[in-house]
């Protein structure tokens, strides 16, 4: 049974838990318009980007013959998965919807796994579904962190692929549907094979002109591949960024309404006790006057009689000095135990 003492602490420790909520919806709105905007000049840039590849294919008779891609050729099937997570809470099912994707995929492709993660939760989550990450990266607090992450990620994967420890890299992280929400998606990013350009043909050259490559032709398709694989991690980061701004700012306004109506339960609960023990309360003082009501009709006159004869009997009477005092106080007390006030009252009368 709550008292009234409990029912307040509860109501203050659900207050202070609705200001650490407010303040975290506050930072994630605040945080969310940054990363949707980069999201959206991504997406321009990377068809940019894509469009350039597709044109100099288009004008290139060789094609596909001219790209390099650096590594062994005979090296054994072993992919990497770079997973984007978060290193906060308060997310929902942000990592661990993205965790049973990334545990689905990778059980259904062939060869040597290897598994990176940015973000420390989804770390343990996928350690847990037997996929324990080889190497970690700490998740950019703001834009401009995105940038170095991604160089460090590049880096990484180029010291891989020069010294034959993977042939496949694939991306996985959650990105904002059009409306609300988000969904597990995954990309491969290397190798730049006949797959890769087949991915491609899903953008088509916007106009009827055939494109020309202007400036040298060597330096220019590695230029487009670096930037494709920059922006594709860029992107991918950002995506997932946006991503769980949004459900952390969704689950703040679940958790917002669960405490406004909890709050609201507590109070009623505390203005019921309170009212009940006010009832109470009152109860006790209206059966104590009830009570003491009955007492006076149903007990003795003794204290109207006692002020009646602190006023009537004469001194000398109380006092018994004499013998005909005496008497008189005799006969007083004889009427007084025999519970006759009409007999005190003539006794006093006649002074007999």
């Amino acid at each position: 049974m709550d008292t009234q003492e409990s029912l307040i602490r509860k109501i203050n420790g659900a207050k202070d838990i609705k200001s650490v909520v407010r303040t975290m919806k506050a930072m994630a709105a605040a945080n969310i318009c940054q990363y949707e905007l980069a999201v959206g000049s991504l997406g321009a840039y990377y068809r940019t980007v894509a469009l350039g590849i597709i044109a100099y294919f288009k004008s290139e008779t060789t094609g596909m013959t001219e790209v390099k891609i650096v590594g062994k050729k005979d090296v054994p099937n072993r992919l990497c998965a770079l997973v984007f997570g978060s290193d906060q809470g308060l997310v929902g099912s942000f990592n661990n919807t993205l965790t049973d994707f990334v545990a689905q995929t990778l059980r259904g492709l062939p060869g040597e796994k290897e598994v990176w993660t940015v973000g420390e939760r989804v770390e343990l989550l996928l350690q847990d579904s037997s996929f324990p990450a080889t190497t970690h990266f700490l998740v950019p607090n703001s834009i401009q962190a995105i940038t170095p992450l991604v160089g460090q990620i590049l880096i990484q994967a180029q010291q891989n692929l020069e010294k034959g420890e993977l042939s496949e890299f694939y991306i996985f992280h959650n990105q904002p549907n059009a409306g609300t929400g988000y969904q597990a998606v995954y990309q491969r990013l290397l190798p730049l094979d006949t797959t890769w350009r087949a991915t491609l043909g899903t953008f088509s050259w916007p106009t009827k002109a055939i494109p020309q490559v202007a400036g040298g032709r060597k330096p220019t398709l590695p230029a487009l591949i670096r930037e494709f694989l920059f922006v594709s991690l860029f992107k991918a980061c950002a995506e997932s960024l946006a991503s769980e701004n949004a459900s952390r700012l969704e689950s703040m306004q679940r958790a917002e309404k669960n405490i406004n109506e909890l709050l609201d339960d507590l109070s009623h609960k505390y203005h019921r006790e309170r009212q009940s023990a006010i009832d109470e309360e009152l109860f006790d003082v209206v059966s104590g006057v009830e009570a003491l009501k009955t007492d006076n009709a149903k007990g003795p006159v003794l204290p109207s009689f006692t002020t009646e004869l602190s006023s009537t009997i004469p001194l000398t009477v109380l006092d018994g000095s004499h013998k005909s005092q005496s008497k008189q106080f005799r006969n007083f007390n004889a009427a007084t135990e025999s519970g006759c006030l009409p007999a005190v009252r003539q006794c006093l009368r006649s002074g007999a």
